[in-house]
Order: C-alpha cells, then structure tokens, then sequence
C-alpha cells in the first residue's frame, strides 16, 4: 500500500511540474487570412510569461517553417528583421502584432481562409534553460476583424 501511495505522489508531483513549466498565457491570437496562392502567412498574438523566458522556436502542420519577426520604420522605410528569439520578461505582457513583432509563416501546404483555425507550437526556453512546448489553437481572420 505504501509503494502505491510513494508512487501515487510521485505522478502527482511530476504532473504539477509539467503544468508548473507552462507559465506563458498566449491570448489575443489571430493569423490573417491569405489569398489563394499566398504561400506566406502571419500570426499575431500576446504572451505574458510569470518568470523571464524566451520563445525561441514556433512549429506549425501548416507551414514549412515559421519565423518571429519584428518590423519598425526606419526614416520613413518599414523595415523587418528575422530575429533568433523573443525574450519573454517576467510580468509583461509581449505583443505580437502587425507593423511590430510578428510570426511569419513561409510555404503555407493551403491558404488561411476566415475560418480555419491554425495549430500553432510554441517553444519556450525558461531562465533555467529548460525547454517546454506550449500548443495554441489560432483562428484565422481577415485583416479587418
């Protein structure tokens, strides 16, 4: 009976830590629709970490690979950047939104029609250097919603 218990706590304890890693809210996510033949797409969104992270990878089924962008005007000039990773400060709240950091999404398998909800993986490496996988389910709008 003891083993048992020992072995229940343990599970308890490892799902808590699971749960515990996961300290990113994404809320606010949208992707924009595409046209047909469009084979690159963007995903906007907000995430607010509890304790300084960073998102350093994003996986999509959708795409063949996914990038974290970030545009700014320059002189008059947009100009965009591919960036390696987004630091994630503990407490504040990371916008990733048009015009500023965004994700883009290149050779799209079909476009993105209002609608459609898009599968979106974020990977998120925490102070520590542990890495853990946040799945987020993003519905997809014009540009005008």
């Amino acid at each position: 009976m003891r083993n048992k218990l020992c072995a229940f706590l343990i599970a308890c304890m490892a799902s808590f830590a699971s749960i515990a890693a996961e300290t990113v809210n994404i809320s606010q996510a949208w992707a924009r629709a595409t046209a047909p033949g469009q084979e690159v797409g963007a995903a906007y969104m907000v995430l607010q970490s509890a304790a300084d992270a960073t998102l350093t990878n994003v996986t999509s089924p959708a795409a063949d690979s996914i990038e974290i962008h970030k545009m700014w005007m320059n002189r008059g000039v947009m100009e965009m950047r591919m960036l390696e990773s987004l630091p994630l400060p503990a407490g504040k709240a990371v916008k990733l939104e048009p015009g500023g950091f965004h994700l883009m999404l290149f050779d799209l398998k079909k476009p993105l029609r209002v609608g459609d909800q898009l599968t979106l993986t974020l990977k998120i490496k925490d102070k520590d250097g542990k890495s853990h996988s946040q799945l987020v389910r993003v519905p997809v709008k014009s540009a005008k919603d």
